[in-house]
């Protein structure tokens, strides 16, 4: 498939954080291959890191749970630095990653849940609810297309965005903006789905108008 400008956007995105957290991740992946660490443990590690943070969260201490969520960000992206530098990049473990991705996300958003579930605050509820869906159906939606050999790598919010819209807004902790990120998040989540969904049945017709021709020619 052509690469779309959200392809290049959303490589340049990762890119840049890659780049940024270069100085960091490599002798830090290379520390732990040394002891012996294995890449699938540290994701492991990183999971049970945000069940942590959604505890704090679940406990109402917002910018604390924030705090932990944040570092395990780039933890979370050391396991595919340490399988890199070992030379063992398999599908099994891009596989593990991307489920314990999953994970991370959805107990974190448990956590808040708990949370405002004891504010009896039904709309963040509602929020939490919405962009839960949204962001399970964006991973949903890519992983099914390529299944059946479409291309769905679009979108205004894939998880990077989502964890860059959140964890600022949970160590800031204020209601207001732990609020409108998840309105955020809810939104575009969502959008970024249909987008996505979208841009496969594009696709599918392209490809059906194609397969028409050719069955037209003499």
């Amino acid at each position: 498939m052509e690469e779309t400008a959200n392809d290049k956007k959303r490589v340049t995105v990762e890119t840049f954080f890659r780049t940024t957290f270069k100085g960091f991740l490599d002798p830090a992946g290379s520390y732990l291959n040394r002891l012996g660490i294995k890449p699938n443990t540290v994701t492991i590690f990183g999971l049970m890191g945000n069940f942590i943070g959604a505890f704090l969260l679940s406990m109402g201490h917002i910018t604390a749970g924030g705090i932990v969520v944040c570092v395990m960000g780039p933890i979370d992206a050391l396991d595919g630095t340490m399988a890199r530098l070992r030379g063992e990049s398999t599908s099994f473990g891009g596989f593990v990653d991307s489920v314990t991705d999953r994970y991370s996300e959805l107990v974190i958003l448990l956590g808040l849940l708990i949370y405002y579930l004891q504010q009896n605050n039904w709309r963040a509820c509602l929020l939490i609810y919405l962009a839960a869906s949204g962001s399970v159906l964006v991973s949903y939606v890519k992983a099914r297309a390529e299944g059946v050999g479409y291309s769905a790598k679009v979108g205004f919010l894939s998880r990077l965005e989502r964890y860059l819209i959140l964890c600022p807004a949970l160590i800031i902790g204020h209601p207001v903006v732990v609020m409108v990120a998840l309105g955020i998040i809810a939104l575009f989540a969502n959008l970024t789905a249909l987008q996505r969904i979208f841009f496969v049945r594009r696709q599918a017709y392209e490809q059906w108008a194609k397969n028409k021709d050719k069955s037209s020619l003499p």
